[in-house]
């Protein structure tokens, strides 16, 4: 029977180098897939993962209705045996409703990739829609680890290495251009980490931690009595 899938974990789990193996698993089965993705750090119209691997894809815009291109593309004698959504946490959920639809009517595996939560904790629209709609939900197994090395689960915005809890849920890759402050005279550097619960509740980040000299935590007890 075929599903959608929804495969989720952190930052630098490897997602997309899972969706980039399954197309050349597939593929090399002689089988023809559509790939999707939006927001991508190649670029518009590309899937890529931190290894360096690329392949086009399909920029997944506000306006692109998945059944309806599928659909299209079916109709004027193309072949899809599976799709392949990447950075779905991007999407709308009407759009996730629409990868559900392709599953169910037309009888296409849809394999969706993405984070869950956002650098506030709090889950992106698409990856609500997926954990509600999928057939199957698969936490990658390839751990991401906080800077301490134990697991990371959080992700985490940072400005100038330091954490951030407030602004757009979505500011992609290592964006230059916020303001580095009153007074300031140079844009601020906005990036990405993954930390463990506890240091996103922390609010450190291995800048502002000094991971590397950092003495072990002790019990936050008043010794004075």
């Amino acid at each position: 029977m075929p599903e959608l899938v929804f495969f989720s974990g952190t930052m630098d789990c490897g997602k997309s180098t899972l969706a980039l193996q399954i197309e050349h698993n597939r593929s090399a089965r002689g089988l023809q897939g559509m790939i999707y993705s939006r927001n991508d750090r190649a670029g518009r119209g590309k899937l890529s993962s931190r290894l360096g691997l690329v392949t086009e894809a399909v920029e997944a815009a506000d306006d692109l209705d998945f059944y309806a291109h599928v659909v299209d593309h079916l109709s004027s004698g193309g072949r899809v045996d599976y799709i392949i959504a990447d950075e779905a946490q991007f999407l709308a959920p009407e759009q996730v409703d629409q990868l559900a639809r392709v599953v169910d009517d037309l009888g296409l595996d849809v394999f969706a990739f993405g984070i869950t939560t956002d650098f506030r904790s709090k889950l992106f629209p698409g990856s609500q829609r997926l954990v509600e709609l999928a057939d199957r939900i698969e936490v990658l197994k390839v751990e991401a680890l906080c800077w301490c090395g134990a697991r990371a689960t959080h992700n985490a915005r940072t400005v100038d290495g330091r954490m951030v809890v407030e602004g757009a849920q979505v500011v992609v890759g290592d964006v230059r251009g916020e303001t580095g402050g009153e007074g300031a005279e140079r844009p601020a550097e906005v990036g990405y980490e993954v930390l463990c619960r506890r240091h996103h509740r922390r609010l450190q980040t291995a800048a502002t931690a000094h991971a590397a000299a950092l003495s072990p935590d002790v019990l936050p007890i008043d010794a004075q009595r």
